[in-house]
């Protein structure tokens, strides 16, 4: 069985290999030189596996692009994947994620992008069209960008139900319950500090990710705290006892094993490091009701930072677990972040990991 990590940098995609032990990498690139790859999912659900990549051209703009062989060949759709329709006013700024359905729509991918906007793609990837639903939300005119930008980074389309969350800087979480017509802000107990009170949406939510036992419990790491909800977004709670700090960008759920989640902290929003600079993840066990410092093999005297797409689990029965870093470092671990080896070094700033099994 071949392990497949995807890497996207500053510069361009590279590709790695690990046959049986997640241990042990080769690496092959760069594909795509140059060009800023802020996305990239492997789907699994075809014949073939698709690679697709979400990249910016410098001059030529944004994109999504893909290969069928990976890697070997490279293609877009003629008039661009994602165009904005005329009377929106609006162009394509960023391609921030991009995520496959579950095996029952194989068809069906989403795109997250800057501005703020969630896309829908029915023939792989090769081209979306806009969620009218989530732009035309009266919301969006007072979503503010975060310090990257304003964009949708997270989608979470539910396997059993139409249900699809998805989370924004800023602006928060947002759930439709129909399949991406209506959408209803769901952030009650998620702090704003940059506010007075908390608001009904607004906050500056990095990353979410959805338990592996259910997924209508998920897990969010805010800027400043760390949150997990039990009812699908209705209401959520601290689970930021037991970290050394709640700030971060990441945070990973184990597809497999319930109640296991990992975030990588860092000190502040004006000190984006690892506290005393030591590069460590932390791992909960018991859905945030405690905290262990996990982490042999990743590097002390590192001032880097893990950005929010940087940070990936697979799907092995021990989950594996994949960390890149701005200082062009990736590393990985087997045995669900108790120790980790170097898959990569010296790559550019390192923007969005993400890894498969090939079949």
């Amino acid at each position: 069985m071949t392990d497949l990590l995807a890497i996207g940098t500053r510069k361009g995609l590279w590709l790695a290999r690990s046959e049986d032990d997640r241990r042990t990498w080769t690496l092959d690139g760069p594909h795509l030189l140059a060009q800023e790859v802020a996305a990239v999912s492997i789907d699994n659900r075809r014949a073939a596996p698709r690679l697709l990549a979400g990249v910016q051209y410098g001059h030529w703009g944004p994109s999504v692009t893909w290969s069928d062989d990976l890697g070997g060949s490279w293609h877009e759709t003629d008039s661009g994947a994602i165009r904005f329709p005329a009377d929106t006013g609006a162009a394509l700024g960023r391609v921030w994620q991009l995520r496959p359905d579950t095996a029952d729509r194989p068809d069906v991918v989403w795109a997250g992008c800057e501005p703020q906007s969630l896309w829908r793609s029915t023939d792989g990837g090769c081209s979306f069209s806009l969620v009218r639903g989530l732009w035309d939300h009266p919301h969006r005119p007072t979503w503010e960008p975060g310090a990257g930008g304003g964009a949708v980074h997270t989608v979470l389309p539910d396997p059993d139900t139409r249900r699809v969350t998805v989370a924004m800087s800023t602006g928060g979480v947002y759930v439709s319950d129909d399949g991406a017509t209506g959408w209803r802000p769901h952030n009650r107990g998620i702090s704003a500090v940059f506010l007075p009170e908390p608001p009904e949406y607004g906050q500056c939510v990095h990353k979410v990710a959805a338990d592996a036992g259910d997924p209508r419990r998920m897990y969010a790491q805010n800027h400043f705290g760390v949150f997990r909800t039990d009812d699908g977004g209705a209401s959520w709670a601290s689970i930021a006892e037991g970290l050394p700090v709640d700030f971060g960008f990441p945070i990973a759920a184990s597809p497999t094993t319930p109640g296991t989640a990992w975030v990588v902290p860092l000190v502040a929003d004006v000190q984006r490091v690892p506290p005393d600079g030591r590069l460590r993840v932390h791992r909960t066990r018991d859905a945030g009701a405690s905290w262990t410092e996990v982490g042999a093999g990743l590097p002390d005297g590192s001032w880097t930072a893990v950005l929010r797409d940087a940070f990936c689990t697979d799907d092995h029965e021990a989950t594996g677990l994949y960390v890149g870093t701005r200082d062009g470092c990736v590393y990985a671990s087997a045995d669900e972040g108790d120790t980790f080896s170097t898959v990569a070094e010296h790559l550019p700033d390192v923007l969005v990991v993400r890894a498969a099994r090939l079949p």
